[in-house]
């Protein structure tokens, strides 16, 4: 059977949440759940290192402002996961070349992840902290979900991953102006902070 759908799925859950991704499937291989996953996921030391980072990132995920930092230092981090956790379910599997597996997953992940960053930013232009929680909750239940899925029935994950991805990204569009108020917000900041390191004056000229 093609793997195809196992990375489509794993690549989408990558970019919002890539270390639940390597728990989760690192679990269900070293338990017996599934002979899918590659042995490389299932190390003690990787699900020690995916298990901390997870913790991590469930408390940075729910705090106001510190989420789009996260996510903007996860630019690159989530999709070099979700192509490398491609290869190696391709690798198990034998069914898709590696770099191709690879290239599935990493730019699923960067989809995904500049999705779930876009909406973040929209959520903040909201000044109480509540709707962050809940988004980042119905994330990690999401991912969860799927990616649990995905290990009995990769195709039928596999469409509701990309139902999932598309109206992720129609969202996007629909809080463009959100998004451009969190930046405006951001500049501003940046630029207060700049003065006040320099006294307050602007260079002449």
């Amino acid at each position: 059977m093609s793997v195809i759908p196992l990375v489509f799925t794993s690549g989408w859950a990558s970019g919002i949440n890539a270390y639940a991704v390597v728990l989760l499937l690192g679990l269900f291989g070293a338990t017996g759940v599934s002979d899918e996953v590659p042995a490389a996921l299932q190390r003690t030391d990787v699900l020690i290192v995916a298990g901390v980072l997870f913790l991590c990132e469930a408390i940075a995920d729910k705090i106001p402002y510190v989420d789009s930092v996260w996510d903007t230092a996860h630019t690159v981090i989530r999709p070099v996961a979700g192509a490398v956790v491609a290869a190696l379910l391709a690798g198990e599997s034998g069914s898709l070349p590696e770099l191709a597996a690879g290239a599935i997953g990493g730019s699923t992940a960067l989809m995904s992840h500049l999705v779930k960053a876009g909406t973040r930013m929209a959520v903040n232009t909201s000044p109480e902290p509540f709707s962050n929680v809940g988004m980042s909750i119905a994330e990690d239940l999401g991912v969860a979900g799927v990616i649990t899925f995905a290990i009995f029935n990769p195709v039928a994950a596999a469409v509701v991953a990309a139902v999932l991805l598309v109206l992720g990204i129609v969202t996007v569009l629909f809080l463009a102006s959100r998004i451009r108020r969190f930046l405006r917000r951001r500049a501003q900041r940046r630029e207060e902070k700049r003065l006040a390191g320099t006294g307050g004056h602007r260079p002449p000229g």
